[in-house]
C-alpha cells in the first residue's frame, strides 16, 4: 500500500524528496535488473478553485469494475486489482496465432494508493476515460468552521483643543 499526503498547501520540500528517491530507484532498478519500488500509477493533483480539486491517476488498460475507490476516516483509498482470467483466457493470451511476447513493459500489477484528505473533503465525481481515472473533490467547510474577521471597535477619543 502506497500511503501519500493529500495537501490542501502543497509543499515544495515533499516533491524534491519523492522526486530524488524516484531516480534513486530507477538508477538502482536498472543496475540490478529489479523492478521499481513504486508500482503505484503516477498520478496528477490539480487545484481547480479554492474549493474543488481533481485527483487523476494513470491506469491505462484497467477496467472500471477493476478499480475501486473509497473515502473513509479522513484517507481516500484507489484500488486496482486485476479480474481473475480464466486458464484459456491466459494462455490463448501468450498463444496466439499473431506472435508472442517479445517485451511486456506495461505494468498490470495490483495497487493500492491511500492519501489523507482533509476531513470535510467528498468526492464529487469518478471518470475512467483514455487511461485516465479522475477522481472530482470538493471542500465542503461548514460556515461555523470558516474563519471569520472580527471587527476592531474604534472609540474616538476625547481631544482637548488649545484654546488662545
Amino acid at each position: 500500500m502506497s500511503l501519500r499526503n493529500f495537501p490542501v498547501f502543497p509543499l515544495i520540500s515533499d516533491s524534491l524528496f519523492s522526486d530524488r528517491f524516484s531516480r534513486i530507484d530507477r538508477l538502482f532498478s536498472q543496475l540490478t535488473g529489479d523492478t521499481p519500488v513504486a508500482v503505484a500509477p503516477p498520478y496528477n493533483l490539480k487545484q481547480l478553485d479554492d474549493e474543488r480539486y481533481t485527483l487523476t491517476l494513470s491506469v491505462p488498460g484497467w477496467k472500471e469494475s477493476e478499480l475501486e475507490i473509497e473515502v473513509a476516516g479522513g484517507r481516500l483509498t484507489v484500488t486496482g486489482r486485476k479480474e481473475e482470467r480464466t486458464e484459456n483466457e491466459a494462455s490463448s493470451d501468450s498463444d496466439r496465432s499473431d506472435g508472442s511476447w517479445l517485451h511486456r513493459g506495461i505494468s498490470r500489477t495490483d495497487f493500492r494508493l491511500s492519501y489523507s484528505v482533509p476531513e470535510h473533503m467528498k468526492v464529487t465525481e469518478a471518470r475512467l476515460q483514455d487511461g485516465l481515472l479522475s477522481v472530482g473533490l470538493h471542500l465542503e467547510i461548514p460556515e461555523s468552521e470558516k474563519p471569520r474577521r472580527i471587527p476592531i471597535a474604534h472609540h474616538a477619543s476625547d481631544v482637548i483643543e488649545h484654546q488662545a
